[in-house]
């Protein structure tokens, strides 16, 4: 059935829509931190309110007009960079979290691998055009870092909202305290990878330093 703006989801549809777990959707609306109402003791969700809040989630705008004040060398370098060949977001994100966990930002590793896997089980981050970003915020990180994976296969179970198979990940890490700067770079990557020619050169590199060069020029 193809939903319009208008419609009203009940909570088992919102899950299907946004491909997480009933339970997920149902912890949300109970915290208030998804746009909900409650008939009876049935929740309800606008469909057109459910959209607006995952583009707010997966890529912030507010903080745009500040993207060319951004340095990607301050938190990319070129031994952060990976080329992958998992199909399973699962094994793409350990072996990402694995290599962000080396950065010296980084101060406890176990605690950047649950959290980048809970993050995602609460929802994907894949935000469409075969790119996720995946981020978390930590008290136990000192400054952000990215660890940046090209995947030369599909990784095939991201769930995007456009269906395109995940091949450019971009994993941040941040420090508790780093929220603005955080969002800035989270729309710094979505703005710049809106460009089909960056994202197809970042896909044809050969190698991390010709990867970092893409990024940084």
């Amino acid at each position: 059935m193809l939903m319009t703006d208008d419609d009203i989801l009940t909570l088992e549809e919102v899950a299907k829509y946004l491909r997480v777990s009933e339970r997920t959707i149902y912890d949300l609306a109970q915290k208030g931190e998804i746009p909900a109402g409650k008939i009876r003791t049935a929740w309800r969700f606008k469909k057109s309110e459910i959209d607006k809040w995952v583009n707010e989630k997966l890529t912030p705008g507010k903080l745009e007009p500040q993207i060319n004040q951004v340095h990607a060398e301050d938190f990319l370098s070129a031994h952060r960079i990976l080329f992958l060949n998992h199909t399973s977001k699962k094994d793409a994100l350990l072996t990402l979290a694995e290599n962000l966990a080396a950065a010296p930002q980084v101060k406890n590793r176990n605690e950047l691998t649950t959290e980048i896997l809970k993050r995602e089980e609460l929802m994907s981050t894949a935000i469409g055009c075969g790119i996720a970003i995946p981020h978390v915020r930590l008290s136990s990180v000192t400054d952000l870092v990215v660890s940046v994976g090209i995947s030369h296969t599909d990784i095939v179970d991201f769930h995007p909202l456009d269906d395109e198979p995940v091949r450019l990940v971009f994993m941040i890490a941040a420090a508790h305290s780093q929220h603005a700067h955080y969002l800035q770079i989270l729309s710094w990557f979505s703005t710049r990878l809106k460009n089909k020619q960056l994202r197809d050169s970042l896909l044809q590199a050969k190698t991390e330093q010709e990867v970092y060069d893409l990024l940084i020029s």
